[in-house]
């Protein structure tokens, strides 16, 4: 019976939402464009969150290592936490273990060539005859950087570093030093920039003094490579035995792991980003229920002329679901697009890793259809509560 008389009413073969949606081309533009708005500002939370968390972990995935010893009191990669080298040869001495490197680490200020203004930048020494780096323009380098009072500038810093080419000179802890190369890291959300130099130059540097025949500075990272054929798993044990608890070795995915936990629940900024999100959901579902609330009631007399002929009230429900999950259809293209656009835009001026992946499509597609149908859950209600003799 009811499809008969939806028959009659020319609705035939469509369904009424998408009769409904489409009635009104300058509503329905307006209507989309409060659920487009929705979804990007979900997206860039969630954009800015996974830049967060992907800016603070490339300088680990750049350390050529499969196990990399560190202090065990270490829960984040800028902090600085040494620990003494010569942890380095008691871990050299066992079985499967291939090479051990170190790498130093430090803050100090940088000198814009510029402007002559002074930043805090992070700072990495290592051997130049044994690299732990993955960078192939850093291992490009290694002979320039055997050279006194030598470093490597990341071509990836803020601007506000100023610019240093291959051959420039500047300060670097109120000391002079050339420029010999570049090599691309980027910043984070607490690092601007980055350098790295030979440990002669870090020690002379940032030794504090002048280290005597039988001492040893303090180290940020044991670079640790294991031997062809040897289990990654079996070596981490054997290490776990003979260092002291003091330094932790961890495979290089365990450290991963300790960043991103640090840097979700620990930071401030993580948590920041997920509650953003949240509030992104939260705006989107009272700019649905807005939209659709509006469109039901411009629409009330279709409705009420509805119930009047005898359609049930599980019609009419289903007609405003079908209607509110056509809008999150309709609204997510152009939001997509628009997010790929703002990624882009906020990549170029912020030089944080912005990636509209395939993970944020679907995520946001997934809070995109229950946010429209809670809101035309919430916004049926004026439909249901209608009186056709009092629209009349």
């Amino acid at each position: 019976m009811s499809g008969r008389l939806l028959a009659m009413f020319g609705f035939d073969g469509v369904p009424l939402a998408l009769r409904n949606m489409l009635a009104n081309k300058r509503r329905l533009a307006r209507s989309t464009g409060g659920i487009v708005f929705a979804i990007v500002l979900m997206l860039m939370e969630f954009g800015f969150r996974d830049a967060f968390l992907d800016s603070s972990l490339q300088l680990i995935r750049h350390i050529d290592a499969e196990i990399v010893l560190v202090s065990s009191t270490k829960y984040r990669t800028g902090r600085k936490d040494a620990f003494s080298r010569r942890q380095l040869y008691q871990a050299n001495a066992v079985a499967g273990v291939a090479s051990v490197r170190p790498i130093y680490g430090d803050v100090t200020v940088w000198k814009n060539p510029q402007d002559q203004k002074v930043f805090p930048i992070n700072v990495y020494g290592f051997d130049p005859d044994a690299s732990p780096w993955l960078w192939p323009d850093v291992n490009a380098r290694r002979d320039a950087l055997r050279q006194p009072d030598t470093v490597l500038f990341d071509a990836h810093a803020r601007h506000f570093l100023g610019r240093a080419d291959e051959g420039i000179t500047t300060e670097v802890g109120r000391r002079s030093v050339k420029v010999v190369g570049t090599f691309t890291l980027g910043p984070d959300f607490l690092a601007d920039g980055t350098l790295l130099m030979s440990d002669r130059t870090f020690l002379k540097m940032f030794a504090g003094h002048q280290l005597g025949p039988d001492e040893l500075a303090d180290i940020e990272f044991g670079a640790i490579k294991v031997r062809a054929g040897a289990d990654p798993g079996l070596v981490q044990a054997d290490l776990r035995k003979v260092l002291p608890s003091s330094v932790v070795p961890l495979t290089k995915a365990e450290l991963l792991a300790l960043e991103t936990d640090f840097q979700r629940r620990t930071s401030s900024v993580g948590p920041i980003f997920d509650l953003g999100a949240v509030i992104g959901f939260v705006v989107g579902m009272l700019i649905s229920y807005q939209i659709l609330y509006t469109d039901l009631s411009d629409q009330l007399p279709q409705y009420a002329t509805l119930k009047a002929i005898g359609f049930d009230n599980a019609y009419l429900v289903r007609s405003v679901l079908e209607q509110a999950a056509l809008y999150a259809f309709a609204g997510l293209l152009p939001a997509w697009l628009m997010a790929s656009v703002l990624y882009y835009l906020v990549g170029e001026i912020t030089l944080l890793p912005m990636h509209l992946t395939l993970s944020l499509l679907g995520i946001s597609a997934a809070l995109t259809l229950p946010m429209c149908l809670l809101s035309g859950l919430a916004a049926v209600r004026r439909v249901l509560n209608a009186d056709p003799a009092e629209v009349f």
